[in-house]
């Protein structure tokens, strides 16, 4: 078998031991991609870093360039800071995190901001928790803007009444929200770290269902919905509403080799007019670190588009070597 050309392919995973719950930006500034990762002990001695941060330039080759907070924001007693979700506006890096222990009452939301995507980032405080917004396990936010109107979506698992992934809007600062009143409900409480993508009329809802950090017995995969409006309702491939527990057409499960596969990055087009995704994923032979923390490894994979559909290949984290991303030099 010939020797693969590492300047132009890659294997999953593409950076290791530990990003969970990646969100990618492109820094218009640099070219230059940055990762963000839920903060954890890599069990490397160095503790828990609070949000570590990533850069690569073509999304395969990444390396660690230091951590998102200089120290931990102060609204909330206990708890650590999930599922950043980075972007850019108006020259300002966004940060956007979750608040939260296992099994947390009230966890909440915050945004941090700063002029660097490398950090540090400085804290601007709670936006909401679960007990003033009225919606359990208030986690994994998204943010989303289209013309002058900016979103955060949000919202974990829960069995309760009020369960599910929910929107509302933010002001234009985009460190506020408008109203806790203004909240709308788009998924339901087996799902959760939302992403929405629009493409040709259509915006796309893609959620993680099953248990993510269970080391080599985690169950997680993802599933897609699709609507003409942002505010839903996202119905799968048969039709059925997401807002109904069960309901979501498959995009990506375990294989022999990884599990746990999830809580992707929003979708990223190359300078080919390829679609990519980065999620989190566990080697079935190497589960956890020495801390215990699940190893939750990053991986990337293309997305193609069948009648209007996202599609990985084989509904499946790649395990081969394949063409990078295209990024012009």
């Amino acid at each position: 078998m010939p020797k693969e050309d590492p300047e132009t392919r890659f294997v999953n995973p593409v950076f290791e031991p530990i990003l969970a719950d990646p969100t990618v930006l492109r820094d218009p500034v640099s070219g230059v991609f940055y990762a963000y990762g839920t903060q954890d002990d890599w069990g490397d001695g160095v503790g828990s870093r609070l949000v570590p941060v990533l850069k690569s330039k073509d999304l395969s080759k990444w390396e660690l360039v230091g951590s998102a907070f200089e120290s931990k924001p102060s609204w909330k007693k206990r708890g650590g800071i999930w599922a950043p979700e980075a972007v850019y506006n108006n020259g300002k890096y966004f940060l956007y995190y979750a608040f939260s222990i296992w099994d947390d009452p009230n966890p909440g939301i915050g945004v941090a901001t700063s002029d660097k995507p490398e950090g540090p980032f400085r804290d601007h405080g709670k936006l909401f928790d679960s007990k003033s917004i009225d919606v359990p396990n208030s986690i994994d936010p998204f943010m989303w803007q289209e013309d002058d109107e900016k979103y955060l979506f949000w919202g974990s698992f829960d069995n309760g009444p009020k369960q599910g992934t929910y929107g509302v809007p933010l002001h234009e600062d985009g460190i506020q929200i408008t109203d806790p009143a203004d909240k709308f409900k788009i998924a339901a409480g087996d799902l959760e770290a939302v992403i929405i993508h629009k493409r040709n009329n259509y915006y796309y809802f893609i959620g993680s269902r099953g248990s993510c950090c269970d080391g080599v017995r985690s169950s997680y995969h993802m599933v897609v919905g699709r609507s003409k409006n942002l505010k839903g309702p996202y119905l799968d491939k048969e039709g059925r509403d997401l807002r109904e527990r069960g309901n979501g057409t498959l995009i990506l499960k375990a294989n022999d080799k990884f599990v746990g596969v999830g809580h992707g990055s929003r979708i990223l087009k190359d300078d080919a007019d390829q679609d990519w995704i980065l999620y989190h994923g566990i080697d079935v032979e190497k589960g956890k670190v020495a801390g215990g923390a699940s190893r939750r490894m990053l991986f990337l994979d293309k997305i193609d588009w069948a009648d209007n559909w996202p599609v990985i290949k084989g509904d499946t984290p790649s395990v081969v070597a394949q063409h990078k991303p295209y990024f012009k030099q």
